[in-house]
């Protein structure tokens, strides 16, 4: 993760400004404002770099513009009226139409000024990190992430990984993704496709029945303006999959995160709806630019792989409640599979864009003799709703104020695959868990012959 300064926001500007505008507020400016050193040695945390003459120089140029513009609208609409007066009491005009002209053109200049200094400001603020909690560890990269706890002991502590016991079966066809669509993408077969088939079906029931989440179909195809509202634009535009279309055409989903939350965009719920549970399981498409070279072997890093999410829209103070809810189910899912893994906290240079606070899970895989991310869970506060006007009515208040956001991996199927496979398979076959035979024919063995 590279560190990001303030005088680069605005060099190699994109051109997909004009979604910022009309939507919420990326961050919270007055709470910035308020404890302006605090927040900003936060953001520096998330190896966000801004200094406080630069915030501020910038914010003062957009309010002077904005300044300058409404000053030159109360000029013009001043002698608009006098114009008016002037015409009714027949009086001459040729003095009052020549300040006029001088006035549209001071508006015009004024207009273009502002125009330019929004944008940049929009730009600056649509990149500004959610801030990190203060619970989050402190540290630079994931070597100074935080093991908060181990469940299940590692069966084997070595092993074939799973392309090395799949390679005889035939099962796991990579040759033919990639005359078909390229590199990162796999073809699965027979019983290999069964068994993954089995674990999402295994993970929508387990979540319907045993969290009480709502199963949700979704489209894959979303606006820019919902890849906004969940901070996967701007900053991550490079990591997405365009698809041409009406309107500056479609994204395809990174994860149903996008679709799921964005059900709450620009809307004013009331405070007796809350908390809501949703889930859906969706391919999910990522480019993974920069991260190649890394996992490319088998199904780990895949452009195209399938997941079942999870995700909380919750009142403020039913936060904590619900982000350790979602922590809980994702440990249940998991201990279900017999599959052995760690809860670890992310760092503060290690969170996500839009996250606050991240407890990530980790399974064991045999194959690679080490734990390996196979769930992240994310508090994000009132960071994505405000840039998607996400609201409830506060009745003590009266006010609409902004909900909270949670979301979990529940889990990566392909990743739970390879888990399965290598924590209890064999070159043969593999064994299956009991909680997921009801969903393979109430089989305990799967043969790959």
């Amino acid at each position: 993760m590279r560190y990001i300064t303030h005088q680069q926001l605005w060099h190699n500007k994109p051109t997909y400004i004009q979604y910022v505008h009309g939507y919420g507020s990326m961050i919270d400016i007055k709470l910035l404002k308020k404890n302006k050193s605090e927040f900003l040695a936060k953001l520096a945390l998330k190896r966000f770099i801004c200094s406080e003459s630069e915030f501020d120089a910038l914010e003062q140029e957009f309010h002077s513009a904005k300044v300058a513009l409404e000053e030159s609208f109360a000029r013009r609409n001043a002698l608009s009226a006098q114009f008016g007066k002037a015409m009714a009491q027949k009086s001459s005009t040729e003095q009052l139409s020549q300040e006029i002209e001088e006035c549209k053109k001071v508006v015009a200049n004024a207009q273009a000024r502002f125009d330019n200094v929004e944008e940049r400001w929009n730009h600056f603020c649509s990149l500004i990190p959610n801030c990190p909690d203060d619970t989050v560890p402190v540290g630079a990269s994931e070597t100074d992430n935080v093991v908060i706890k181990k469940v299940g002991e590692p069966a084997r502590l070595t092993g074939l990984d799973h392309t090395e016991l799949l390679a005889k079966s035939g099962l796991l066809m990579t040759d033919a993704a990639a005359a078909l669509s390229g590199a990162r993408f796999n073809v699965l077969k027979g019983p290999l496709a069964k068994l993954h088939r089995a674990l999402i079906q295994f993970m929508l029931a387990f979540n319907g029945e045993h969290g009480g989440y709502q199963e949700y179909y979704v489209p894959y195809l979303v606006r820019k303006s919902a890849m906004f509202g969940t901070g996967q634009l701007p900053k991550f535009h490079d990591d997405l999959f365009h698809v041409d279309g009406d309107n500056g055409g479609y994204y395809l989903i990174p994860t149903a995160e996008v679709p799921l939350t964005n059900l709450f965009a620009d809307q004013i719920r009331k405070a007796e709806e809350f908390p809501v549970r949703l889930m859906a399981h969706t391919p999910c498409f990522r480019a993974e630019a920069g991260s190649y070279g890394k996992d490319l072997k088998g199904i780990f890093r895949q452009h195209q792989f399938e997941k079942v999410e999870l995700v909380h829209c919750v009142l403020p103070d039913q936060a904590e409640q619900e982000f350790q809810s979602l922590v809980n189910q994702v440990t249940k899912l998991l201990t279900a599979l017999e599959l052995p893994h760690q809860q670890v906290a992310l760092c503060a240079g290690d969170l996500g864009f839009s996250s606050q606070r991240t407890i990530d899970f980790e399974v064991w895989m045999p194959g690679q003799q080490r734990y390996r991310e196979i769930s992240s869970c994310s508090y994000f506060g009132d960071f994505q709703a405000r840039r998607m006007k996400a609201r409830y009515k506060n009745m003590q208040t009266g006010q609409n104020e902004f909900i909270h956001t949670i979301n979990g991996s529940g889990i990566a199927v392909g990743r739970a695959l390879i888990a399965l496979i290598e924590n209890h398979g064999t070159e043969e076959g593999c064994a299956i868990p009991k909680a997921l035979q009801p969903f393979c024919n109430n089989q305990s063995w799967i043969s790959w012959a």
